[in-house]
């Protein structure tokens, strides 16, 4: 069955940096070139992926990707049974995931522009999986975006967060290393400040409704080039939460 695709329409909503927006606009079309600055994210794509399944059930479930960009997690998801709904507010991106979806026809995945707090209001408790990754370095009001997560899943359902830590060793690794060093991602793609500690993330998710199950870190050699998950969560980290029921 082939993508489906719902009109997109933009909405009003004052929890984004257009900075951040037109950043990720100029690289739109270079989202599913697998030796572009979205490398790092196919190469650790198949490792959230995974981690998400031991926890959560996908095939035929309801599931929604904030902040999906170009759709690589999405169009994963979808490939493992899901029916994904994956929304962003970066019109070129969203393009880029419409037309991948469309060339390697894609079962069950449609994208909309709309934010997460937009969404919570038109469809609160509708999805059975909430993924938000790399997406709340990226906004001026990360909690904002984790309510409206709590607020879009179902009562049991399962919210899976990734981010990045604060802290000197997230700062040498995340910024300098991959940014100005290694040249893994383009200059000026995070703001340290930005950064968010498990512990504040955790509260957010506390806040909202939303209890902490797991956590895993995600670490890179250089040398070999390799991407794995461990417990480690001093630099680069996912959270998995669950609804109250």
């Amino acid at each position: 069955m082939p993508a489906i695709y719902p009109t997109i329409s933009p909405m009003n909503n004052t929890n984004v940096d257009p900075a951040e927006l037109a950043k990720f606009s100029e690289l739109a079309h270079r989202w599913w070139d697998v030796n572009s600055e979205f490398r790092p994210l196919h190469q650790i794509n198949p490792l959230r992926l995974e981690w998400i399944q031991t926890l959560a059930s996908l095939k035929d479930k309801q599931v929604l990707d904030v902040g999906c960009g170009g759709g690589i997690l999405s169009d994963a998801m979808a490939r493992a049974g899901a029916h994904v709904t994956g929304i962003d507010l970066a019109t070129k991106s969203l393009k880029v995931a419409q037309l991948h979806a469309f060339e390697t026809q894609t079962p069950n995945v449609a994208y909309r522009e709309v934010s997460a707090e937009a969404l919570a209001a038109e469809k609160p408790a509708s999805f059975d999986v909430v993924t938000c990754m790399e997406m709340l370095e990226h906004v001026p009001d990360p909690a904002s975006v984790v309510r409206a997560c709590a607020t879009l899943v179902k009562p049991g359902g399962w919210v899976f967060f990734s981010t990045l830590n604060r802290n000197p060793q997230s700062f040498l690794f995340a910024i300098v290393g991959a940014e100005y060093v290694l040249n893994l991602l383009p200059k000026g793609t995070h703001e340290y400040a930005k950064f968010i500690r498990p512990s504040e993330l955790a509260g957010f998710c506390r806040e909202a409704g939303l209890q902490a199950q797991a956590s895993r870190g995600l670490q890179y050699n250089p040398l070999t080039r390799r991407y794995w998950l461990d417990g480690n969560t001093r630099v680069n980290y996912m959270l998995a939460t669950q609804r109250e029921a």
